[in-house]
């Protein structure tokens, strides 16, 4: 059909009204004041407590170059880490730690927090992975490593054997001397998968909860559940040493949330749980919502403390792994010396 002067102008007459329409929108208005409170506080410089130093040193520069002659992937590099350069660097009075991510680089789910890849369609397994993992570890000379994947549901065990086969094959090299610990995914609440991990020889089970009930369809991938989340680690509590979790702040939850996420781990028999900052990986990642003070952090270990975990680690730079090594030793030390102490 031609196009008339009519039509023409009937169109544009039509475009403006509902351009106008839409900028006086309540739900539009609205979401472009938050669009740009987000953008604002996504080009606010970063508070000073959130810069660390560049990473280097004989022990980083080791692990470094093993990690590439192996061919390994660590949740270190893909997730861009801020505190890789401390724990691989370890030290004489410290323990390196490194933590090693198996079954790929590639994520079948898309959580809104993670820089991790993601595809429906991973490549498969490497079968000499458990092997080349165990061989890595020897030769770092390591005391403790984290053990970390991404989420593998195109897979009918979702990858629960072949991290288990990974834990196995690295406690055999080390002669049982390595501690050990996971961090995995939900495995969709399959119990039996949740069990196979946790009963494969480590001493650390831990699976994160990542944010407050409210925010978890907002932040994390939607197969991910927070009730999900919590059965997991009620299941591995009778199979590991310890169970862990970790709780990303700044992103929009409260006080009252927090402590009601703290209760429900505990109820779940939660023994070690770690606070850190929520950083924005990429722009096409959620953006913060607020960087949290120093004296919040302390504000959670001292209530996490008094709640009966553990462990607690508590800071805007901690992550899930983040000096887990030392965490988990300062701890064996000194349940040690109490016992010498009351005998």
């Amino acid at each position: 059909t031609r196009r008339t002067p009519y039509m023409h102008h009937h169109n544009k007459m039509l475009y403006r009204g509902v351009v106008r329409y839409l900028s006086t929108s309540p739900r539009l208005t609205a979401l472009k004041e938050q669009l740009q409170k987000e953008e604002v506080l996504t080009r606010k410089r970063k508070p000073s407590w959130l810069k660390v130093s560049g990473a280097g040193g004989e022990n980083y520069e080791k692990l470094r170059s093993t990690v590439r002659e192996l061919k390994l992937a660590t949740v270190c590099e893909e997730a861009r880490c801020p505190n890789i350069g401390e724990c691989w660097g370890g030290g004489e009075s410290q323990t390196a730690t490194a933590t090693i991510m198996v079954m790929g680089d590639e994520c079948t789910r898309g959580c809104r927090f993670c820089s991790v890849k993601t595809s429906r369609k991973p490549q498969a397994l490497d079968t000499k992975e458990p092997e080349n993992v165990a061989d890595a570890v020897t030769k770092w000379g390591l005391d403790y490593v984290v053990l970390t994947c991404v989420d593998r549901d195109d897979l009918k065990d979702q990858g629960a054997n072949h991290i288990a086969a990974t834990v196995r094959a690295m406690k055999q090299k080390s002669q049982n001397k390595l501690l050990v610990e996971v961090l995995c995914g939900d495995f969709q609440g399959n119990a039996d998968l949740v069990s196979t991990v946790a009963s494969s020889g480590l001493e650390v089970f831990a699976h994160n909860l990542e944010t407050v009930e409210r925010l978890t369809p907002r932040v994390r991938d939607r197969r991910a559940g927070y009730r999900q989340s919590l059965k997991v680690l009620e299941i591995a509590k009778p199979l590991a040493q310890l169970t862990k979790t970790s709780l990303m702040l700044g992103l929009g939850e409260t006080d009252d949330e927090v402590l009601a996420t703290l209760h429900d781990c505990r109820a779940a028999g939660v023994d070690v749980v770690t606070f850190g900052q929520y950083l924005q990986p990429t722009k096409r990642h959620l953006s913060v919502h607020e960087f949290v003070t120093p004296e919040k952090f302390n504000h959670w270990q001292c209530v996490a403390n008094e709640m009966g975990f553990q462990y607690v680690a508590s800071g805007p730079l901690v992550r899930s792994s983040y000096k887990a090594g030392e965490l988990y030793i300062t701890n064996i030390l000194k349940k040690q010396q109490q016992e010498k102490a009351a005998s």
